[in-house]
């Protein structure tokens, strides 16, 4: 059964599996729903339509699906919709979609967000991320697999991070950052490749040189990003053209499932597609 503390206030309109676990004072209001093995802590709040998966935890005062901090918002019934194993450190804010948008905030699965974090409405998360503590997104801010925004990581609305990128401390997010670039300062630069995180991901010595060639036709070939993206077509054209592309041994022991690895092509067909959807250009 529920194991949810007496001071806490469940709204009857919330749904909870029978093992969600409320801690003291914690609010869950209606059109709340929220999985099984779930744990809320002391102070949290959750307002709907919100819907967590399996396995999460909230810890204390962290607040859920707040209304958009948009002066456009009238009440829409807008949703936030969070997925599985996601952990919500302290004093979190996560706030739902609006509908200039689609009406909805999205996050995935098996992602670490730290203390003072704020996710503002019609984000889009992917899984496996990491935001250190008082990072904030603004509106509309996508957000691709694996990427690690380093503490106090400010991202302006509309911006898109790439898969497996990474920011350092402090980075000030004006534009795009591409898949697997390291960026910092502000406003953010690049400063190369996530090669060591990839390693650890189970990328093999031929997507880690791929991706070191589609860095140097990126910023340091002289081309527009036009220009670039003829190039790496040209890149892809040859991976696919040339010997199997499957992932081999990894330089290191990987620290996650190697499905999270992706081939030399794989990887370069990501970055490309990325590139060709970029609307406020890439950090330079």
């Amino acid at each position: 059964m529920s194991r949810i503390h007496p001071t806490a206030l469940v709204d009857a309109g919330a749904e909870l599996a029978d093992d969600v676990q409320v801690g003291p004072y914690a609010v869950i209001g209606a059109d709340v729903q929220i999985g099984a093995g779930s744990r809320i802590g002391a102070h949290a709040v959750l307002e709907g339509p919100t819907v967590l998966g399996r396995d999460n935890i909230v810890h204390s005062h962290a607040t859920l699906g707040g209304a958009p901090q948009d002066k456009k918002y009238r009440g829409e019934p807008t949703r936030l919709e969070i997925g599985d194993r996601n952990t919500f450190r302290e004093c979190v804010t996560v706030n739902r979609g609006t509908t200039q948008d689609e009406g909805l905030t999205r996050i995935g699965n098996d992602n670490w967000v730290m203390a003072y974090v704020h996710i503002a409405h019609d984000c889009v998360i992917g899984s496996h991320t990491i935001f250190a503590n008082t990072t904030n997104l603004g509106g509309h801010v996508k957000i691709g697999d694996w990427v690690i925004l380093g503490g106090c990581s400010q991202v302006h609305q509309f911006c898109k991070i790439g898969a497996h990128a990474m920011t350092a401390t402090g980075t000030i997010v004006l534009q795009d950052i591409p898949p697997f670039v390291m960026a910092s300062g502000n406003t953010a630069q690049a400063h190369g490749m996530n090669t060591e995180g990839l390693r650890r991901r189970g990328f093999d010595a031929a997507a880690l040189g791929a991706l070191r060639q589609a860095y140097k036709t990126v910023y340091r070939s002289g081309l527009t990003l036009q220009q670039a993206r003829e190039a790496l077509q040209s890149q892809l054209q040859s991976l696919i053209s040339g010997a199997p592309d499957q992932p081999t041994t990894p330089d290191v022991q990987p620290d996650v499932p190697p499905a999270s690895a992706l081939s030399a092509s794989q990887s370069i067909e990501l970055l490309l597609g990325f590139l060709s959807s970029v609307e406020r250009g890439i950090v330079r």
